[in-house]
């Protein structure tokens, strides 16, 4: 089974639920392209959630999905209204969702937590989950230790549920491997910023297609919340602040809206210009469709040409 044939949709993509870069517009606009739209709603108010999921609805008649982060504040009332729009699939995020996956399969949605590692997954299939995404490090954001190398085939071998790949996936060679580790479709992220459909500033586009193999580093470790980011000037300053022992409050005043000042006003210098290990590798901003069939037609070209060889 491949993702696209389990959601119904023509690609086995699912965008990543960004927080403040997926709005309702750009989740209807993957949807569109053949691949699963996530509305994010980490960077949302409950109104502005509803509003973007009312915004989706107009945009699309494909299938579409929402992503809540479950250490928002009101995460309650938004599996809530997830729930009552009947939202077709819900990921999650920053926890164990199982207090809402009943609500939401009763609601006749597919639940897909993102885990970092194999005890979660475990846990949420305990509690009805109908898959995972298996998020390895190497992915943008908020991250685990686990690689996506390491992590998708043990959680495929520990739970008897379809798994999707995230972490590292921007060509058909990574799209290849991750099926070959167990999963059945990937979730993308970092590839689909430089996307013309994606509302992010030219000038966090334009880092990204800058970005050497190690452009990004990962903040937060002391504090136990982990982000990998593009290096600039604010990174540079906040690992200092970390080496020298600043404690959890004052490291999280001083990126206070960092990451709108990338997103939104297109500082480069001090905003958190969130973005995994893949930037490397991506030189051009295309549109979703060009960018959805590139990557897996060169799946299938690289699977051809090993057949081939061996």
């Amino acid at each position: 089974m491949r993702l696209n044939n389990w959601l119904g949709i023509e690609f086995p993509f699912i965008q990543g639920g960004m927080a403040n870069i997926a709005t309702g517009e750009f989740a209807a606009a993957v949807s569109n392209a053949g691949g699963l739209g996530l509305i994010g709603a980490g960077g949302m108010n409950l109104d502005s959630f509803r509003e973007n999921i009312r915004v989706c609805k107009e945009k699309t008649d494909k299938p579409f999905g929402v992503n809540i982060m479950l250490m928002h504040p009101q995460a309650k009332e938004m599996a809530e209204l997830a729930a009552e729009e009947k939202i077709p699939v819900v990921t999650t995020g920053a926890g164990n969702p199982s207090a809402y996956i009943s609500m939401w399969k009763n609601a006749g949605a597919k639940v897909i937590p993102v885990v970092p590692g194999v005890a979660l997954a475990k846990r949420v299939a305990e509690y009805g989950a109908d898959a995972v995404i298996a998020e390895g490090t190497e992915s943008g954001g908020h991250v685990g230790e686990l690689t996506t190398m390491a992590l998708v085939p043990q959680v495929a071998d520990a739970v008897n549920l379809p798994v999707i790949a995230a972490g590292g996936i921007a060509s058909g060679r990574q799209l290849l491997a991750a099926f070959a580790l167990g999963a059945i479709g990937a979730q993308l992220g970092t590839c689909l910023l430089v996307s013309e459909e994606c509302p992010i500033h030219a000038n966090y586009k334009a880092a990204i297609l800058k970005a050497k193999d190690n452009g990004t580093t990962v903040t937060g470790r002391s504090a136990g919340v982990p982000v990998r980011l593009l290096k600039n000037k604010m990174v540079r300053e906040y690992l200092k602040k970390e080496a020298a022992g600043a404690d959890k409050m004052e490291l999280e005043h001083y990126t206070l809206g960092s990451l709108r000042r990338a997103v939104f006003d297109g500082d480069v210098d001090n905003g958190s210009l969130m973005a995994g290990q893949v930037a490397g590798q991506l030189r051009e901003i295309k549109p979703l469709r060009q960018i959805f069939e590139e990557l897996y037609q060169g799946y299938l070209d690289t699977l051809t040409k090993l057949e081939q060889e061996r």
